[in-house]
């Protein structure tokens, strides 16, 4: 769905905080062995998982799909899926509004554009840049790219991130990065 709104009934007992493992640019063919063992365990721990684009392969998508409950955005490099994911999603976990997107656009100028996308949204899920994101944004709102936990690029470590909601609050907000 483009641009739509997607309700995610909460997985988790509503007394614990909703974990949601967030992963972008994982840039896999078919070779799943490429995403680091210590992801996989997140999955496994995770109570939702969060893409925000350049999957490349439809069988990352169905192995997180097999595991956990997953909301995917679609990436530059995700040419294999288009008509299969949205440009953009809305949803709600744990009672928080999330929007999320590939690619934010530049640096400057940032967090009034994910504003303007997403007004709605306590938290904006984005990848594309590799480099991992964890701000407050414009009126409090949390910009989150997680980088990546297979291309590293510029950045000194591979990472990955972890959201945890209690009550429709974000109680913790972590990039994690990898050895």
């Amino acid at each position: 769905m483009m641009d739509g709104i997607a309700d995610a009934a909460d997985p988790a007992d509503a007394a614990d905080p909703l974990r949601v493992l967030v992963l972008s640019d994982t840039h896999l063919h078919d070779d799943l062995s490429k995403l680091p063992a210590p992801v996989w365990d997140e999955v496994d721990a995770a109570d939702v998982v969060l893409h925000a684009g350049d999957v490349v392969t439809p069988h990352l998508l169905d192995e997180l799909r097999a595991r956990r409950p997953l909301h995917a955005v679609l990436g530059n490099n995700d040419r294999t899926l288009v008509g299969q994911l949205p440009d953009r999603l809305d949803l709600e976990l744990g009672g928080l509004r999330v929007g999320m997107v590939h690619d934010a656009g530049a640096r400057a100028g940032r967090p009034a554009r994910l504003r303007r996308w997403f007004p709605a949204a306590d938290v904006v899920v984005f990848g594309h840049s590799h480099e991992p994101v964890d701000e407050e944004g414009v009126d409090g709102q949390r910009l989150f790219n997680p980088g990546s936990a297979v291309q590293r690029r510029r950045q000194p470590h591979r990472t990955f991130g972890i959201l945890e909601i209690a009550a429709g609050t974000l109680t913790r907000h972590e990039i994690v990065p990898l050895p």
